[in-house]
């Protein structure tokens, strides 16, 4: 074993994809295990390493997590990412659980029917400029800090920047109007771990794409 966290998922996105933000931002180097097959997946269950037979699955420090939440509440604890007391953790808490509503959508639109997807666009812009966005944009504004919480790095800014730029993708002006949002963008980006993160070649997955999707649907039967 060379030490290094393992990740087991698909080749792509999905559940995964704010873990390795996640611990990008804390500056650690991953493995990865790629599931292509029914097979490659049955036998994680029947070798008894997935308790909920979910993945993703994440092995580190001994231990093989599952459940997205759990892994990624343990690396930012694990990495300092998590605020310095109690009331700041619960505040990363409820930024970071409105973010993942938002990026619940953007997760389940590769899976939908072509007919709903159009439809489906309109409520992904719909909630985040009148629902979610507007939330970060007024609490920038009202601390002028540079983060979110404590004007310090922590998961929050990492779940934040790695939505945006998911949102982005589909909708391209999503943030005008947002300027605080902007200056955000702009500056996390910039930060030393997460400009590494965005450059090619590192292990940031592309937007998912039709043999992503198939590949979900193979392991899972579906």
């Amino acid at each position: 074993m060379s030490g290094k966290p393992r990740l087991t998922y698909f080749n792509g996105r999905g559940r995964m994809e704010p873990v390795r933000w996640l611990l990008a931002a804390a500056g650690v180097e991953f493995e990865e295990f790629f599931l292509e097959t029914s097979e490659q997946y049955e036998k994680l269950i029947k070798d008894g390493v997935l308790m909920f037979q979910q993945v993703p699955l994440v092995e580190i420090d001994g231990m093989k997590m599952v459940q997205t939440r759990a892994i990624l509440s343990y690396i930012a604890g694990k990495y300092n990412l998590y605020g310095k007391d109690l009331k700041e953790r619960a505040l990363i808490d409820m930024y970071v659980e409105g973010i993942t509503d938002l990026m619940q959508m953007i997760l389940m639109f590769p899976f939908s029917p072509p007919e709903e997807k159009e439809k489906n666009l309109a409520s992904i812009k719909e909630k985040a400029t009148t629902r979610y966005f507007p939330v970060f944009e007024k609490v920038l504004k009202q601390h002028g800090q540079d983060f979110l919480v404590g004007n310090k790095f922590s998961w929050a800014d990492v779940q934040l920047i790695e939505a945006i730029l998911a949102v982005e993708e589909k909708i391209p002006a999503v943030l005008l109007g947002f300027p605080q949002l902007q200056a955000f963008k702009i500056r996390v980006s910039n930060v030393p771990t997460i400009k590494k993160f965005l450059q090619p070649g590192s292990p940031r997955k592309p937007p998912p794409d039709q043999h992503y999707v198939e590949t979900v649907l193979k392991v899972f039967k579906r």
